[in-house]
């Protein structure tokens, strides 16, 4: 009996501290400090673009008023862009932005005529390691860009500057000779989902030969009598050493990278090369087995 009392005494004792505790106006809850994400104060000028670097593309971006204006970089996908738009506005603003991770980022935004940072790194993998002298380094890092995808610009340009560099010759029965000039594929390479093509341009003659354009376009290997030519063209998403003339008595290579390329055996990939204001056109083809045979870029690294 006396067990019960002590457990009634216990219940009622509970429902009373509950009910000193204080209620917000409306009966919502309250927020704990755990729940609150601290923003990060940042100042932007009228007259300069401070850029926001993010590990992961962005997909969403909401401001907090009109007097800044903010959005992601044209062709980039984890860079936003944010300035004022009214010069001298008072007090803060904020704006908030949300990553394909999932991550949320809060900013306040106040003006500063000579903002402190103009280049910012939301991304912790790529935060810089402090030098021997106890300051950091503040080279680049990683923007991602549209026509790349998920891989890293600066490792893209660094594969194609080795095909570059070391100048192999690896495919030996892909090219054209003609009007005094040459056109050789010397290498197919991968690198996941990219392929590069190095090509190689040499000028017998005295004349220089200006190029119009590259062209590169799949195309039916067969094409019976009165059946349409069927054509679709490919564009590449980088260029090492785009070449625009190539002098008498002289040579030149150029480095393309393309999205990955699947053709069916009764297609080609026809290259065309193309003077401007002449007619020393050269053009020759690439089937899927060459592709097929392609070299691994990490190869010619370990090499």
């Amino acid at each position: 009996m006396r067990t019960f009392i002590l457990l009634i005494m216990a219940a009622l004792a509970g429902m009373a501290c509950r009910a000193q505790e204080p209620r917000p106006e409306g009966g919502g809850r309250t927020l704990t400090a755990g729940q609150h994400i601290t923003p990060y104060r940042i100042g932007v000028p009228f007259s300069k673009t401070v850029h926001i670097l993010f590990p992961s593309e962005v997909r969403y971006v909401d401001l907090g008023s009109t007097d800044i204006i903010a959005g992601k970089a044209d062709g980039v996908e984890n860079v936003v862009r944010v300035k004022a738009a009214v010069r001298d506005f008072p007090g803060e603003t904020n704006f908030s932005v949300i990553t394909e991770d999932g991550s949320f980022y809060s900013f306040l935004v106040s003006y500063e005529e000579e903002a402190e940072a103009l280049n910012i790194n939301m991304d912790r993998r790529l935060l810089p390691e402090p030098s021997a002298g106890g300051s950091a380094s503040t080279e680049g890092s990683a923007v991602r860009v549209t026509e790349l995808g998920e891989e890293d610009p600066s490792v893209i340009a660094s594969l194609m500057y080795t095909i570059h560099r070391l100048d192999r010759r690896d495919v030996k029965h892909i090219g054209c000779r003609q009007f005094g000039m040459q056109a050789l594929l010397k290498g197919i390479y991968v690198h996941k989902d990219l392929l590069f093509l190095h090509i190689s341009l040499a000028n017998s003659s005295h004349v220089p030969f200006d190029i119009d354009f590259v062209r590169f376009k799949v195309v039916d290997k067969k094409v019976a009598k009165r059946t349409a030519q069927q054509e679709t063209y490919i564009e590449p998403v980088r260029a090492l050493n785009e070449l625009r003339r190539i002098g008498g008595k002289s040579e030149g290579r150029i480095v393309y990278a393309f999205h990955k390329v699947v053709i069916p055996d009764d297609k080609l990939i026809e290259v065309e090369i193309y003077e401007k204001d002449g007619g020393r056109h050269q053009r020759f083809h690439i089937e899927n087995s060459d592709l097929v045979d392609a070299r691994l870029v990490d190869e010619l690294i370990k090499e």
